[in-house]
């Protein structure tokens, strides 16, 4: 051996810098569970969400569902992240409506139980709408100071995410919370968040200048698409598009923490029976593409989409339980089989499994939780 302990230690200190970063910047899959979808509703309609369980549950009974699971689960947990929306969905109202709004809100999260997630979704910070967002904010937290998320729209460049980052410190100051207690999402509904000027990714960029409060990435499927060029008659979370721009979000969050969401399809299962299965089809055929891709979160836009995303959820998870948990046991126990599986995949593995019994598509994951949390 030719090397001394001096060549090592040269080494160390030579590497010490990019380990310190690529510890934070590359910590890992967040623990803990993930939401299967976000449901955005207009502040001004928030009474509505209570009742999106017994409507999706109406919507189905005219029709052949073979499905008590997809029932229980929408009596007991419809909705497992909820955004009180004051952007798109809400519109621009006088400053007066929309404190009322705020205020109402507020009001109605506290009379009674809400879904495990939770957060509002503000206007962006350009310009025409950057003082009205901060007030919104300001307001809402005055009020509402438990744990909630934070939606930030139309991001198109990282002085946007360092100022949320400024804003979120003197919020939580103000407040007296924590430091780090406020974080936020960053919705990708700009190709300018994706792709920079000088043709730098920007979407890691914005990562960065996060600090750490960004906690999820949401691609916004209509925004981006009409901003990217594509006709309203192709705008679709399939379009060549739209894969592209989340390939790219995939790519820049991975082993961050930061979670990624897809967006929504617009085609509503309402009208005749006909379109309702139409739109149910194509819901669910959407909700298995991007579960296949790693988008294990989604949008949702009406109530009567929830039975076919845990309908497409559950089996996904349901048709892989028994090869995952095969996978695994023959990895731990050092058997050879015909697919050579190494520790990055049994921690796909482990976190599939995970994700089944999170949501409720599983109840028996094959091996204990504990087992599983350690593996992921």
């Amino acid at each position: 051996m030719r090397l001394s302990d001096n060549d090592y230690t040269e080494l160390d200190v030579r590497l010490a810098e990019h380990d310190a970063f690529l510890k934070s910047r590359y910590p890992g899959e967040r623990p803990g569970r993930q939401p299967v979808h976000t449901v955005y509703i207009p502040a001004d309609r928030l009474d509505d969400f209570r009742s999106w369980g017994s409507v999706a549950l109406d919507a189905m009974r005219n029709f052949p569902w073979d499905a008590d699971d997809i029932r229980a689960k929408l009596a007991s947990e419809p909705i497992e992240d909820l955004r009180v929306d004051f952007e798109d969905g809400y519109g621009v109202r006088s400053d007066d409506e929309e404190d009322e709004a705020v205020r109402r809100a507020v009001k109605t999260l506290r009379a009674g139980p809400v879904p495990p997630f939770l957060g509002i979704r503000i206007k962006s910070l350009e310009a025409a709408t950057r003082r009205r967002a901060l007030r919104t904010l300001d307001l809402f937290l005055d009020s509402y100071q438990d744990t909630v998320e934070i939606t930030l729209p139309k991001v198109s460049g990282t002085d946007q995410v360092t100022a949320m980052v400024t804003l979120c410190e003197k919020l939580e100051k103000a407040y007296g919370l924590a430091a780090g207690t406020l974080t936020f999402e960053i919705q990708v509904e700009l190709p300018s968040a994706i792709l920079a000027a000088d043709g730098t990714a920007t979407v890691a960029r914005l990562i960065t200048a996060a600090g750490g409060r960004c906690t999820g990435l949401h691609y916004g499927t209509y925004d981006y698409s009409a901003a990217a060029g594509v006709a309203a008659a192709y705008q679709s979370m399939e379009h060549p598009a739209a894969d592209y721009a989340k390939a790219v979000m995939q790519a820049a969050a991975a082993q961050t923490g930061v979670r990624l969401s897809d967006g929504s399809t617009n085609i509503l299962p309402v009208g005749t029976d006909e379109e309702i299965q139409a739109a149910w089809a194509l819901h669910h055929r959407l909700v298995r593409r991007s579960l296949e891709r790693g988008f294990y979160q989604g949008w949702d836009l009406h109530p009567a989409q929830l039975p076919t995303r845990y309908a497409a959820t559950y089996a996904f998870f349901r048709d892989g339980r028994d090869a995952a948990v095969g996978r695994l046991h023959r990895y731990l126990s050092r058997q050879e089989s015909g697919i050579a599986d190494e520790p990055a995949t049994a921690r796909a593995l482990a976190g599939y499994l995970l994700r089944g019994l999170d949501c409720g598509a599983l109840t028996d994951a094959g091996l204990p939780r504990s087992d599983l949390q350690k593996l992921a």
